[in-house]
């Protein structure tokens, strides 16, 4: 007989020590975005941050769109590595994760900007399945 755990799996945190802390390292010490994503291109945070930037500054969404879905696949090789296993909650409210989210938020953002709906319901319930929002992922930019 199997007993399995009724509440689902446990919320996923990446390491405080991982390749975002990094990133966020060398932009407070002045570094350029672009040079702080080179050297650190297993960061979904750099990614997320070009995403966000091409969107907002440069107002192009399909760079945007590159940015961010290689924030993302990123970000899901961090959360495998976590122990994730493709589903369970991803906590906003843990920093580290935040990188994955903010590019998965972008993501959103460029497929709608693109006109790919079926991505953008598909990181919807993405979210939603992840037990976070994107007025949570928001209000941390």
């Amino acid at each position: 007989m199997s007993h399995d755990n009724l509440l689902g799996p446990e919320p996923v945190r990446l390491p405080v020590d991982g390749p975002d802390a990094d990133v966020r390292a060398a932009l407070t010490a002045g570094a350029d975005l672009q040079d702080a994503a080179r050297e650190n291109p297993a960061s979904p945070y750099a990614w997320a941050l070009l995403a966000e930037r091409a969107l907002a500054d440069d107002g192009d969404p399909v760079a945007a769109y590159a940015y961010a879905r290689t924030g993302y696949h990123r970000g899901l090789d961090a959360l495998r590595k976590a122990g994730w296993r493709g589903q369970g909650p991803i906590p906003a409210d843990h920093e580290p994760n935040l990188g994955f989210l903010r590019a998965l938020l972008a993501l959103e953002e460029a497929a709608e900007a693109i006109g790919e709906e079926d991505e953008v319901e598909r990181i919807a319930r993405f979210l939603a399945d992840s037990g976070t929002s994107e007025d949570e992922i928001s209000g941390r930019r």
